[in-house]
Formats: structure tokens, C-alpha cells, sequence
């Protein structure tokens, strides 16, 4: 990944750019190859030798990537990035000979709409200017350009010292074209701001390499603009390999909200988690009670969900989504998340605003009246509505958070403040009585059901009960007997059984846990194991699978990234708790 702050572009090792949003995250793609075909739009700059080994990596402390093509003549680095948004958005390739020569070549095909629509390509010698609706693309070019129907291409040769750049810049239509880009100055300034930005980076952790670069890419998933931080910049990359689990991550859940102010918080990035308390507050306006789970990056929430046809799919695993109907269901635990970032940023520091605690009431009042209510879950399952125990723990969070705060606040003697503690501990009875199975020795995934889930691993760490409480050990221990394969953590039995893959972020709630028991070394196992499963740059999907040795679902996945953050901190000292006082 490769990107800007309001977007990113996917790379492959061969050289080719097969996804790109312009100009957000939760803009129509231009690039969509990832979920196509090559038909459906990419940019290729690579070697014209089939015969060529790759090696790649990221520059050290940037998202500034060098991917490095050895042939048979000579050997040539390709380096990506965009560079950080003061002007029109742009993406800077740049060749660079290392030894002898290389022919490379570079194809261009923009297709608008989803990999759908090309533009009116107007060609100049070394300028590609593609016009479509309200759009216009400049492509600057070190070499002489020609069209091939509705692509743009050029063959060349990069000798040794010689550096070729190319800039392909976003516009609106009725604003002026871009100037061309100062490829240099440009680079530098992608530099200096990504190892400015980490540098603030100075908490004490056993995997700084692993944690700093989890950190950069949740900065690049955080919008500069609206503080919002993206599920993931892409769509419909599957969960089950050529099944149809797949699932449009291009927005922002509201769910993921205290696990990234905790991450963000623990690494000491306060400007960034205020930005996101900010963002969630904008987003619920004034009508906490048409709260969605999830919404655009800039609080908008329209997510019709739809399914682009046309697109074949990653590796054919149709359909290719665009949109969410998630955003309708009930989740009754984003309300306990919801309470959860406010506390979390209160007691780092952050004030309380008269929006929070107006918010945070009408979390409560609503609480008191639905909690009883079935919903779909953390999982977001689409069938059945069911009485998740996740769910229930954390409006039992949301009630002990608020409790907690406006009794330190003088409102004990308050009728709401009353009735919330009163409704916090019948939560409390109730999961303990219909959320524990007595036979089964573990706490269940829902009410009347006998299926572990890798979310009761949070129990204690929201503080619901204590890490040595022996119905929590129990429930450890059965995840450990049956929700774990190879040392990766599934989230259900059915994703164990079912062909899914491993759920990565789960190890790092197993590791959490298994520290908070004093289980050190095999807190560190579970950990580490995380990090074995990381593709060759760093990054990390939402799960695993474990057959074709693969990273599967969208990628990267914040939600994996503020897991290894947080618990590569926990486990290498002193860190903000969730669930603490």
C-alpha cells in the first residue's frame, strides 16, 4: 500500500497498480484490476523480460515503497508513493538504473466507474490527458508516450545512474490542469513527513520495527481532512477463497473507535485519537438515536450496497460489493465502544465536551430500554437476530463507564446515574447466568447457544471481570482447545470448520488475556505467531488461511494493525487499559 491520507493505491510485485479510489478512499475505484481483470484498469511499469526476480521493501520509517527488479541485462528500481495532499492528488512512479540495462515498459489503463469507463484520452509527446464527467487525469511522462486503443504505453531503457519519473495527478474538469510535478521535491516531502511523523514515535516495545510500521499504516488509513480512520482502502476481497464472504471496508466503523483510541493513545499519537473522538461526534450529530454502526469517511451515511457485476472478483470470488448493508443492522455493542472512546480519551487527558456528555446520556437512554433487544454482533452476521454476549458485556460497559465518570463528577445522587447503575448490574446477572454455560464451563457466543467465540477473549479486558476469575481462565481454555490451528486464533467455530481463515486480530485479544493471567511466555507465542503472518512488507489482512498459506480479506486491515500496536505495547510495559480505572 502506497498513499496519501485520503487514499491509497495497492502495488504488486509486478509492478503493477491494480487499486485505486480517486480522490477518497470511498471514491469510485479507477484502478480495479484487484477485483477484475487487467481490463479493468491498472498501471504497469515493469521489466519487458519475463525473466526477472523481485525484491521489494518499504524506505525505512515512510510508505514510500522500492521494488527492485534483478533480469538477465542489468537490474532497475521501481519506487512508488503519493506524495502527501497540499494540491491536486498524485501518484509518482519513478525507474532507476542500478546496473546494465533494463527495457522496461509501462502501460496505462485508466478505467472509470469501477474498471468500467475509460476517458478521452487526448495524447501529447510526453503528456496523457484523460477526460471523463467531472474528472480529468495528467500523466507526465519521461519518455515519449503512444496510445494503444484505450491505453496509454511506452517501451524504454534504463541504464545505470539514469532515473525516469512519471506522475499521474487528479483534477477536477472545470479547474485548470495540473502543473507538472517537482518529482523531487515532491519525494522529499513524502519522506520528511512520514519520518517526522513517527519519529514523535518513543514508547518502549520488543518489536519497535513491527509496531512502527502497523503505526504508519494506520496513519495512512487516518483522512488528513476529516479524522476518520478507513476499515480498510478496499472491497470485496474474500474471506472464504471463490466463495461470496465478501464485504466493502471503505468506510469507517464506529465499532473499531475504542480500539484505535487505546492504540493511538498508548503510542502517544493524542492528536490523532482527538481527531477520531472529533470525527464520531460530527458523525452522530445530534440524533444519537440514529446511530449507524458505520459511515463514510466524512460522516456522511449513504452506503447503499450494490454489487458491480461487470468485475469478476480476486482469484474469482465474486461478488464485488460496492457499498454496505451492515450500516442498517443493530449492534448493540457500539454503544458500550461509543462510551468507551470518550472515557478512554477523558482519561488520557483529552476534555470532555458538552456534545460527549450530552452523547454519552443518550447512549445511557437508550440503553436502558434496549439492551434487552437481539442484534447482529460484533461479526456483523447477516441472518438471525441473536442475544450476542459480546454485545451484552459492552452495554454493561457502557452503563460502568458512565456510572463511573459522573459519580467522580458529583451526579451519584442522579436519577439517570441511579437507573444506569441499577440496569449495569442487571446486565451483569443476566450474562453471567444466560452468557455461561455451566456444562460447557465457558461463556457462550449467544444466549442459547453452545459455540465459543474469540470475543469473550475482550471479557476481561473491558474490565467485565477479572483475568483470574475462573469462568474467564475456563473460557480461555476452550478457545485455546478449539478455536486455535497452527497458532492462529479463528474467531467461531463455524469460521474454524467452514473454511474461513484465522481472525489475525484474535491472537492479539488471546495474548492480551494471557498476559493479563501472568502467561508471559505464551502471551509473547501468540503474539509472535501474528507477526509470522505478515506479508513481505509488513502488512497485514483481516485473517489467514491456513491451506493456501495466504492472507485473505481486505487489505490492510486496521482493525489487525491496532491489535498488534496495542498489544505489542501491553506486553512491553505499562500501557492505558480499556478497562481501567
Amino acid at each position: 500500500m502506497i498513499g496519501d491520507g485520503e487514499t491509497a493505491a495497492l502495488v504488486c510485485k509486478t509492478g503493477s497498480i491494480d487499486w485505486l479510489c480517486w480522490p477518497r478512499f470511498d471514491s469510485d475505484a479507477c484502478f480495479s484490476a484487484l477485483v477484475g481483470q487487467e481490463r479493468n484498469g491498472r498501471w504497469l511499469l515493469a521489466p519487458r523480460d519475463p525473466d526477472v526476480r523481485v525484491t521489494r521493501r518499504y524506505r525505512p520509517d515512510t510508505l514510500i515503497l522500492e521494488t527492485d527488479f534483478i533480469t538477465p541485462t542489468g537490474a532497475a528500481r521501481l519506487t512508488d508513493f503519493m506524495p502527501m495532499r497540499h494540491g491536486p492528488p498524485a501518484l509518482v512512479r519513478s525507474v532507476t538504473g542500478l546496473a546494465g540495462t533494463v527495457p522496461m515498459q509501462l502501460r496505462l489503463g485508466l478505467r472509470f466507474g469501477y474498471g468500467l469507463i475509460p476517458p478521452w484520452l487526448d495524447l501529447e509527446e510526453r503528456r496523457a490527458i484523460g477526460r471523463i464527467g467531472p474528472d480529468v487525469t495528467v500523466l507526465d511522462a519521461a519518455v515519449a508516450l503512444a496510445r494503444d486503443g484505450q491505453d496509454v504505453v511506452a517501451e524504454f531503457t534504463v541504464r545505470e545512474g539514469q532515473r525516469l519519473a512519471f506522475v499521474l495527478q487528479f483534477a477536477n474538469a472545470d479547474s485548470k490542469l495540473p502543473a507538472e510535478l517537482d518529482v523531487d521535491k515532491a519525494e522529499q516531502g513524502a519522506e520528511s513527513f512520514w519520518r517526522d511523523w513517527i519519529g514523535q514515535f518513543d514508547k518502549p516495545t520488543e518489536w519497535p520495527d513491527a509496531v512502527r510500521r502497523s503505526l504508519i499504516v494506520l496513519k495512512a488509513l487516518v483522512s488528513r481532512s476529516s479524522g476518520g480512520i478507513v476499515a480498510a482502502p478496499t472491497t470485496s476481497l474474500p474471506e472464504l477463497a471463490g466463495g461470496d464472504q465478501n464485504w466493502d471496508y471503505r468506510y469507517c466503523w464506529l465499532r473499531d473507535a475504542s480500539f484505535a483510541v487505546s492504540a493511538l493513545l498508548n503510542a502517544g499519537y493524542h492528536a490523532e485519537a482527538k481527531a477520531w473522538r472529533d470525527w464520531i461526534l460530527r458523525a452522530i450529530a445530534g440524533s444519537p438515536e440514529h446511530i449507524q454502526i458505520m459511515y463514510r469517511m466524512d460522516g456522511a451515511r449513504d452506503l447503499n450496497e450494490w454489487t458491480a457485476a461487470w468485475l469478476s472478483g480476486y482469484r474469482w470470488a465474486a461478488p464485488v460489493r460496492i457499498g454496505n448493508a451492515a450500516a442498517r443492522q443493530r449492534q448493540i455493542d457500539v454503544y458500550g465502544e461509543l462510551v468507551e472512546v470518550l472515557d478512554l480519551a477523558h482519561r488520557a487527558g483529552i476534555d470532555r465536551e458538552p456534545q460527549g456528555l450530552a452523547v454519552e446520556e443518550a447512549m445511557v437512554r437508550r440503553l436502558e430500554s434496549l439492551w434487552h433487544d437481539s442484534g447482529h454482533g460484533i461479526w456483523e452476521n447477516r441472518g438471525e437476530p441473536r442475544r450476542y454476549v459480546y454485545s451484552q458485556v459492552m452495554a454493561w460497559v457502557a452503563l460502568e463507564r458512565f456510572v463511573r465518570s459522573r459519580s467522580k463528577m458529583n451526579g451519584a445522587g442522579d436519577g439517570l446515574v441511579a437507573r444506569a447503575a441499577a440496569t449495569r448490574d442487571d446486565i451483569a446477572r443476566e450474562v453471567c447466568c444466560e452468557g455461561f454455560d455451566s456444562g460447557l464451563n465457558s461463556f457462550v457466543e449467544y444466549y442459547g447457544s453452545d459455540e465459543i467465540d474469540a470475543a469473550s477473549l475482550l471479557i476481561p479486558a473491558v474490565g467485565f471481570l477479572p483475568p483470574d476469575d475462573p469462568r474467564v481462565t475456563a473460557t480461555v481454555a476452550r478457545v485455546e482447545r478449539e478455536l486455535i490451528q497452527d497458532g492462529l486464533v479463528y474467531r467461531n467455530e463455524r469460521s474454524a470448520t467452514q473454511g474461513q481463515g484465522a481472525f489475525l486480530v484474535c491472537n492479539c485479544w488471546l495474548a492480551d488475556c494471557l498476559r493479563m493471567q501472568g502467561r508471559h511466555a505464551e502471551a509473547r507465542r501468540a503474539f509472535e505467531r501474528l507477526l509470522e503472518v505478515r506479508n513481505d512488507v509488513g502488512l497485514l489482512s483481516e485473517e489467514y488461511d491456513l491451506r493456501s498459506r495466504r492472507l485473505t480479506g481486505n487489505f490492510p486491515q486496521a482493525l489487525s494493525h491496532l491489535g498488534l500496536v496495542t498489544t505489542g505495547l501491553g506486553l512491553s510495559g505499562p500501557v492505558l487499559q480499556r478497562g481501567g480505572g
